[in-house]
């Protein structure tokens, strides 16, 4: 039983060292936790979608992609709901839901609006890195 308990763990602890892991941090936007993510000087994507939004959904699937390297381990997603959070739309000057902001730290980074291509994404959140 010994050999087996062995086996076991040598088996969890080799499948969970394969195991990918989340490189960047999803949070829904909240003004506090943005402040703080800020003046830690973190890079920051602020995700301004709607449920029933497609453009919404392809940035989504690309915005999954690309952080899913180490490079993104810092990287902060902060998820603002269109249809319900308008303050935070005034905030940021959002006109359309699949906005996507950039920062790093207090500095804007970039801006796509309404935009699906995986490239310009991925140059967008590699501007948070800078």
């Amino acid at each position: 039983m010994t050999r087996f308990r062995t086996l076991a763990l040598a088996l969890a602890v080799g499948i969970a060292s394969v195991a990918p892991a989340q490189a960047a941090e999803q949070r829904n936007f909240d003004t506090v936790a943005f402040a703080a993510a800020q003046a830690q000087g973190r890079p920051i994507l602020v995700d301004v979608k709607a449920w029933w939004c497609p453009v919404c959904a392809s940035q989504g699937r690309s915005i999954k992609a690309i952080v899913a390297s180490p490079d993104y381990n810092n990287l902060i997603i902060f998820n603002v709901n269109y249809d319900r959070q308008k303050d935070v739309l005034r905030r940021f000057a959002v006109t359309k839901q699949g906005s996507l902001i950039g920062f790093r730290g207090n500095r804007q980074t970039g801006r796509l609006d309404y935009v699906t291509d995986r490239a310009q994404i991925g140059t967008l959140l590699a501007s948070t890195l800078r």
